[in-house]
């Protein structure tokens, strides 16, 4: 399973944080982290325990002759501590099968949430805009205007754009990262990693949805001009791209100067910041 076709998100609803599934574009199909879903439904209260539960579940259906471990692919997920290691994952079908195998009072939750976000892609499937109209209902939830909303919906499209051009020009695997942080390097003086501490926020946390609309819109801006002179100089391989996402954050970063000028403060804000209302 290429890494470079997944969607990777956090569950949502009943299960928040605890269950990390992935969308393989491809196969337009969810593959289910099992070890997450095991810890939700035995309370393992870490994903050590989860997967020391796994292991021995799969052991002993081994000796009665069940094969779990054939239900499953391998596909690296991110962990608490922000990098990607290789775990077991499960699609809708084998992924309740596994469910059947572990009792648990959980059970028929689980199975209810897993019947509703197969339920909820076939819907965004008939219509795209419930996708659009979903995330513009979490985002109301977290308190966030409708400003910052079309903002934050606008920089998915521009984000989506440029991994799109990269992936067409050659980009693959941890280069997509080094690109990022090579465009972070120049707009923020600092990585993804850096730019987390700055504003406070734990790996878990989406350092896009803890931005300001300023940042957003510099972001856009370095996104869509890196984009514009790649396609202007025909960029080809990781080199080539990587100018351009020099060239086109250096154009974003005069923009941040000259605005922080006027302003006279960093427009980068905290979490913290964010929280009380500044956007």
């Amino acid at each position: 399973m290429a890494d470079e076709n997944i969607i990777q998100k956090m569950s949502e609803d009943d299960f928040s944080g605890k269950i990390r599934r992935a969308f393989n574009v491809d196969e337009q199909q969810w593959y289910f982290s099992v070890v997450d879903l095991v810890g939700v439904l035995v309370d393992k209260q870490t994903r050590r325990e989860a997967s020391d539960y796994w292991k021995n579940l799969k052991q002993r259906r081994e000796k009665e002759g069940i094969q779990l471990v054939s239900f499953c692919h391998q596909l690296k997920l991110q962990a608490e501590d922000g990098k990607l290691y290789k775990t077991d994952v499960a699609n809708m079908e084998n992924i309740l099968r596994i469910v059947q195998e572990i009792p648990s009072p959980k059970v028929e939750p689980v199975k209810q949430w897993l019947a509703k976000v197969g339920q909820e892609r076939l819907d965004e499937e008939k219509d795209p805009e419930k996708s659009i109209e979903r995330a513009i209902d979490n985002y109301k939830k977290q308190g966030k205007s409708i400003e910052w909303i079309v903002t934050r919906l606008q920089g998915k499209g521009d984000r989506l754009h440029l991994t799109t051009e990269w992936r067409e020009r050659g980009i693959e695997g941890n280069e997509f990262a080094h690109l990022t942080n090579t465009m972070y390097g120049i707009l923020y003086d600092t990585n993804a990693k850096g730019l987390r501490k700055i504003k406070g926020l734990d790996d878990k946390e989406s350092l896009r949805d803890n931005k300001s609309r300023i940042e957003l819109a510099l972001d856009s801006l370095a996104e869509i001009s890196t984009i514009e002179i790649m396609q202007n100089n025909n960029s080809q391989g990781y080199i080539e791209c990587n100018t351009a996402t020099k060239d086109g954050s250096k154009i974003a970063r005069d923009a941040r100067n000259a605005l922080e000028e006027k302003l006279g403060r960093s427009i980068i804000v905290t979490k913290t910041q964010l929280k009380s209302g500044y956007e």
